[in-house]
């Protein structure tokens, strides 16, 4: 498809922008030879640059309005949006963000430092953070079991949180896809549909059986 081929340009010409340039150039402290390698080493680095400025704005150029509002999200969540001038989809993009990023902290923080305190417990030592703690504590007939029980559980729910705000930022691309190709659609009132019943013929047969049929009207 033309958008995806465009959408792989610019993104390939975006990683050879960002590559680090490495200078081969040798500096020598003596002869006309130091300052011929250096003047070329930087003539070689400049043109690759400007190579691969032409070769990202080109692909850019090349693709069609769903194209960049995808590319836009993909880079800065919520940019796509703004291109389509959907503004007010931002603020549900960026709490989306809050939310997935707050639960993700949370269970992560939660997660390890019960996984610290499992294995402090199970080296022996007779001191953790949750030695304390009541259900958790050293003294808890069941605390080792609970405290194993619960650092499972926020693994469970990081991990979860993760997968989640890869969905968020992939619907996130794909709604900045889909709006920018609907706000191309003809919804004027120069179409009309009508559905009506109909009687359809088997194939090979000479027997009819009821349905409905579709128009559509362009006019």
């Amino acid at each position: 498809m033309k958008i995806s081929s465009g959408l792989a340009v610019v993104l390939f010409g975006l990683l050879l922008y960002l590559l680090p340039v490495r200078s081969h150039a040798q500096v020598i402290t003596a002869g006309p030879d130091s300052v011929e390698t250096a003047t070329l080493g930087e003539i070689t680095i400049e043109g690759d640059s400007t190579e691969r400025r032409r070769f990202f704005l080109s692909g850019l150029r090349n693709l069609s309005k769903p194209g960049r509002a995808a590319l836009y999200s993909a880079i800065i969540p919520g940019m796509g949006q703004a291109y389509n001038r959907a503004y007010w989809k931002m603020p549900i993009v960026y709490a989306t963000g809050v939310v997935c990023g707050y639960f993700l902290v949370t269970n992560n923080s939660t997660y390890q430092s019960l996984r610290y305190a499992y294995l402090a417990r199970s080296a022996g030592e007779p001191t953790d953070q949750y030695a304390d703690h009541p259900v958790l504590g050293v003294d808890r007939a069941n605390g080792t079991s609970s405290l194993k029980y619960f650092r499972d559980y926020y693994r469970r729910n990081r991990d979860l949180t993760i997968i989640l705000s890869v969905v968020a930022y992939g619907l996130n691309i794909a709604e900045a896809y889909v709006h920018a190709h609907l706000k191309d659609f003809d919804v004027s009132n120069d179409l009309s549909i009508r559905v009506q019943p109909n009687l359809i013929n088997i194939p090979a047969t000479t027997n009819y059986t009821p349905g409905l049929s579709l128009t559509l009207y362009t006019r």
